[in-house]
C-alpha cells in the first residue's frame, strides 16, 4: 500500500473485525451441551461443528492481527510470498489478505 495513502480506514476496519471475531469466539467458548441429551451422536456432531467454527474464527483473527502488525511496521499491503504490492481492490475486499492474487492461487 502506498505510503501516501491513509491507513486510518484500514486500521479501523481491521480493529472492528478483530472485535467481532473476539466476541464470536467468546460466545462460542461458553456454549453448553446437555450431557443427558438422548442423542449423543447429535451432541458430538454439534461439538465438532463448534470446534471447526472456532478454528476458522481463530485463523481469521490471526490474519487480522497480522495485518494490524504490518500496518504498525509499515509493510501493510505487500505480498508475503513475492513482496509485490497487493492491489487496492484486493485489499478493499480482503483487508487482512497476506498474498497478492497471483500468489494466493
Amino acid at each position: 500500500m502506498a505510503d501516501t495513502e491513509p491507513t486510518t480506514n484500514v486500521r479501523a476496519l481491521l480493529e472492528e473485525e478483530r472485535g467481532h471475531l473476539r466476541a464470536q469466539l467468546e460466545e462460542l467458548g461458553v456454549v453448553e451441551y446437555d450431557e443427558n441429551f438422548a442423542d449423543s451422536g447429535q451432541v458430538a456432531a454439534e461439538q465438532g461443528e463448534n470446534r471447526a467454527l472456532v478454528n476458522q474464527l481463530e485463523e481469521t483473527l490471526h490474519d487480522v492481527e497480522r495485518a494490524l502488525a504490518k500496518l504498525d511496521e509499515g509493510n501493510y499491503g505487500r505480498c508475503e510470498t513475492c513482496g509485490k504490492d497487493i492491489s487496492e481492490a484486493r485489499l478493499e475486499a480482503m483487508p487482512a489478505t497476506r498474498f497478492c492474487r497471483d500468489c494466493a492461487a
